[in-house]
Order: C-alpha cells, then structure tokens, then sequence
C-alpha cells in the first residue's frame, strides 16, 4: 500500500498511512453503533428475538483529505440503525483529517482520543455511545501498536516531522516520531508512531527499545539525518548533498561540466573504481577545487563499506 511513496512524508500523508488508518478508524467506529442501537453485541442469543439483528455491511466510497477510499457500514434487518459517523449517503468525510495521526500514535491518553471522536461526528453522541466507541477503537489502536514485527529489515527509515495536531485542546506544532521498515520482500511499512513536544535525541532509545521489545533483532542499514541520537552509528553523507558541496566552489560555467564528471564517480559499482575515476577527474579539475570531494570520500566510502552499506543513488 506504502509502495508508490518516496519520502516519510508521502508515507504517513495523504496517500500513504493516513489512508489506511482512516480507514481502519471509521470501519472500527462504526461497527461499535449497532451494538448500542440494538442492545446487543454481534452473534449474541440475546438478538435473536428482539426484532433486529445485523444484516451485514454496505461498501461506499469516502473522500476526504486521504484521497478516495472504500469503507464498510453496518446495517441492520429492520434499516432502523443510522450510522452516527459517516451517513447513509454521506461521500465526503473529514472528521479525523487533522487528528487520525494522532490518535495512532503513543503518549496520546484516553481523554484526547474520546474527544477527537466526538469532534468527528456530526451528531450528538449519548455519553454511553462516545464510551462504547472510544472503547472499539482504543482496542484498535492498542493492537496496531504492539503488532509483532520481524526480526530482520534491511532497511528503517527514522524520521521525525514536525505536524500540527491537537492536544489538551489547542492545536501545537508537535513532533511526530517515525519508523518505517522494508522487510525482506521489499514491502514497506510504519513500524512506529510517536507523538511528542518536541524533537530530541534520548527520544529515540524509547522508539528503538520498542521496537526490539516487539521483535526487531537486525537492521541492516537505518536512513537517518544528522540528529546526534545515534553516536554509535556510521553514517555516510548523501551523494546528492555532496555534489551540491562540492559545486559551491565552482563559477555558474563549470558546473555542468564539473557534475558530469562527478557523477562517473558516485556511480561506481566498487570503491577501486570510484577512486580510479576521482583520479581521471583530478587530472582535469585542480587541486583546490578536488579537496572537499576528495575529503568526502576518504572519509565517507570507507566507512559505508565498513559497515556493509551500498552509497549510490
């Protein structure tokens, strides 16, 4: 679902996660109102002479700030129940587009998520209804959040966004945590969602230690940026920034020139060779000008290769 998004920002956007967990949210809602109209749970003997039961589900298609996607509403044999989130004929569906992010992730308490609820729907909820409710989805939530991970990911991405969200009544600029995973199959998915004041470094031992506590035992290579939460790490500067570096020294004229025969270099299969191309370019460009790739890479490549990582775009 994860695998047309390029950056962590598309994944947990509006066509990445934020459609999956919409989804999974309203679905999760919904079919905790029929228990409540009804005055049993699915599948009791108590329904089976009050008159009304289940009747299954009805698919509709919602469009909101997560694009366009399908959801299930329950329904009733008598028609009498009315769906308290998303109507009957209702197509547009914008209840949880600032909040849905939220609500997933941890340090959100009990209160918040009962609110948020309650601004989500366009009708009045009885106090029992928005409890029953709360309830369904908390569980929901609860089970997305220990999901059991597997032991090894090539790659994690670990990022943290800056996101407007709404806490303790007011909406704040608050640090989203991320940590997306690719598993051996090449499938992608958030492993983690964490919400907090701000961005810091001792934040990370708390994301990192769950997701060991959940199974992670291997991670090949972890993308990251230059936060100072992983002093153990080796972490090889971007190809991309480097270029763009290295032309700072170079007049508006060279620097075509100067990046395509840069990019021999970065493109190298192998270390031997990328130094046998730094050699074909130092014989062309001169020494002031070679310095700061030339430091790079001795500095930079050694320590990817060290580290069983592949540089290259």
């Amino acid at each position: 679902m994860l695998g047309h998004c390029r950056s962590p920002e598309d994944r947990i956007g509006e066509q990445g996660l934020l459609k999956q967990l919409t989804c999974a949210m309203v679905e999760r809602a919904l079919n905790a109102g029929p228990a409540h109209h009804l005055g049993h749970e699915k599948r009791d003997p108590a329904g089976r002479s009050s008159g009304s039961s289940r009747n299954g589900a009805t698919r509709k298609s919602i469009n909101g700030k997560f694009g366009e996607a399908e959801s299930a509403g329950p329904r009733d044999r008598n028609r009498t129940f009315e769906p308290w989130l998303v109507a009957k004929h209702q197509t547009r569906f914008t209840g949880f587009d600032d909040n849905i992010l939220s609500m997933y992730a941890r340090g959100v308490t009990t209160r918040e998520t009962r609110g948020q609820l309650e601004e989500g729907s366009s009708v009045q909820l009885s106090p029992a209804l928005i409890a029953e409710v709360t309830g369904a989805v908390l569980e929901e939530v609860t089970a997305w959040q220990n999901r059991p991970l597997e032991p090894l990911y090539p790659i994690v991405f670990l990022d943290a966004l800056m996101m407007k969200m709404r806490h303790e009544g007011r909406v704040d600029n608050r640090a989203m945590y991320v940590a997306i995973g690719i598993d051996l199959d090449g499938r992608k998915d958030v492993l983690r969602l964490w919400t907090s004041a701000h961005e810091g470094a001792k934040f990370w031992l708390q994301m990192l230690t769950d997701l060991k506590n959940r199974g992670v035992k291997v991670v090949l290579i972890a993308r990251v940026d230059g936060l100072k939460g992983f002093p153990q790490a080796q972490v090889p500067f971007c190809v991309v920034r480097l270029v763009r570096a290295s032309l700072d020294y170079l007049g508006w004229k060279e620097r075509k020139a100067v990046a395509g025969d840069l990019k021999a270099d970065y493109r190298a299969a192998t270390e031997p060779e990328a130094e046998q191309q730094l050699a074909h370019f130092a014989e062309r460009w001169d020494a002031r000008r070679l310095f700061k790739r030339r430091r790079s890479s001795e500095s930079d490549l050694p320590g990817a290769a060290e580290a069983g990582c592949e540089v290259g775009l």
